[in-house]
């Protein structure tokens, strides 16, 4: 063929009468229309200033339009933020309002009880016998008012039903304020996870009782509180909060009652609920912000890294070639429900207001342990979770609240006492 003889021919036969010739290819002979390939063919390899831009950068220049990155909206966190300062200082606010309309009623009432108060106002443990014990008179009369209504039932089923209500009403009586109160706050979450069960109420509830970070919506902070998709994290979680919470309110408390600038209260459960409350948005805030300022960046930017290599061929091979995985990132920003958060800020104020208490653990080991010991434990699985990227819980929802109940406890009784004083105030 001609072309396996030219090539076979000798170097001597390209020799012109002035010596060696020179041939020109096309792209040399027009530099101007291959800038690139004439730099190449002269000899002087591309440095970073002279390499063509990709096709997409060229659209993106001439047509002003904006990379994938840019143009994606970034969630806020605005919004969630002004949400959880107006919760916390309405739940505050009317926690203190409460707390003094319900002191000052008592004080009038044992006035009236006995002449003794007339001299000295009631203290605080007098007035919360004076609670108990009208407690007692109004689960008395319910008794009462059951016997008459069930007079005409058979003998047998009327005394064990009786007999039911009697063993209840004691056990209940029996509770500290902090136990009953969260008793009523696990009756509201068994309800909110009745309304799971309805599949007409599926998607109102994925929308209403869900915190999605990328929603935009911040009401759900609060809502996503008392709810529980599942039986297992309801249960555990209103297991700990009966335990914790009554610890915490106990606390109140003994702050109140030791503390001599203290006012007077007859009750603690106002002032419970607001830090229930408080600690609920404030842990769900914690876990919103990592959401939308660290791990919604970073799901960005890997997913225009590997729409990049998988654009490019040459990229792609070598991906494959190193084994790089070129799907979706392992971690994902899912919607976050539960009263964790606010479980852990009440575990780990309990833990710092009692450090000599003694907790046994739902799972091993069951053998009693310092309470310190396990919330430390638990709170050392929460960070190795966050460090090797955990799905099964909301492990920032977790941080937030154990810091939330650290913070609350050197800093929440001078907080408190300012509510009430502008609460007493406006009572005045």
């Amino acid at each position: 063929m001609l072309w396996t003889t030219f090539c076979r021919r000798g170097a001597s036969s390209l020799r012109t009468p002035l010596g060696y010739s020179k041939s020109r290819s096309l792209f040399q002979t027009h530099p101007s229309y291959f800038p690139r390939t004439a730099r190449v063919q002269s000899g002087r390899l591309p440095d970073s200033h002279d390499t063509f831009p990709s096709f997409r950068t060229q659209v993106v220049k001439t047509e002003g339009v904006s990379s994938f990155s840019a143009r994606l909206e970034k969630p806020s966190i605005r919004k969630q933020l002004e949400f959880f300062l107006g919760v916390s200082l309405l739940a505050y606010v009317g926690a203190a309002a409460l707390t003094e309309s319900e002191t000052k009623y008592w004080k009038q009432k044992l006035v009236t009880v006995s002449s003794m108060f007339q001299l000295r106002p009631p203290s605080t443990d007098e007035m919360r016998r004076a609670r108990y014990m009208e407690l007692g008179g109004k689960l008395k009369e319910t008794l009462n008012h059951l016997k008459e209504e069930t007079s005409t039932w058979p003998g047998t089923l009327r005394n064990v039903f009786l007999a039911t209500y009697v063993r209840c009403a004691q056990t209940y009586l029996d509770w500290t304020e902090g136990r009953r109160i969260c008793f009523h706050i696990a009756c509201l979450n068994a309800a909110v996870f009745l309304a799971w069960k309805v599949p007409r109420l599926r998607s109102f509830m994925w929308k209403s009782f869900a915190h999605d970070p990328l929603s935009g919506r911040a009401y759900t902070l609060l809502t996503s509180v008392f709810s529980h998709k599942s039986f297992l994290h309801l249960i555990a979680n209103n297991m700990a909060l009966c335990s914790f919470g009554s610890a915490a309110t106990t606390y109140f408390y003994f702050q109140q009652r030791n503390n001599p600038d203290a006012l007077p209260e007859a009750t603690s459960i106002w002032h419970f609920l607001a830090f229930f409350l408080s600690a609920g948005v404030f842990s769900g805030l914690a876990s919103h912000v990592v959401s939308t300022k660290i791990i919604f960046p970073r799901l960005v930017a890997r997913a225009s890294t590997q729409a990049s290599i998988r654009a490019s061929p040459a990229a792609s091979a070598i991906a494959k070639s190193n084994n790089v995985a070129t799907a979706a990132s392992q971690q994902e920003i899912m919607p976050s429900l539960g009263a964790s958060g606010a479980v852990y800020a009440a575990v780990t104020l309990s833990a710092l207001a009692f450090p000599d208490a003694e907790v046994r653990l739902l799972f091993p080991p069951f053998f009693p342990i310092p309470i310190t010991t396990g919330v430390g434990g638990i709170i050392l699985l929460d960070i190795v979770g966050v460090i090797r990227g955990w799905k099964l819980f909301d492990h920032y929802a977790h941080l937030g609240g154990a810091a939330f109940g650290a913070l609350y406890y050197y800093y929440g009784s001078s907080w408190w006492n300012s509510a009430r004083r502008i609460g007493a105030h406006s009572w005045s």
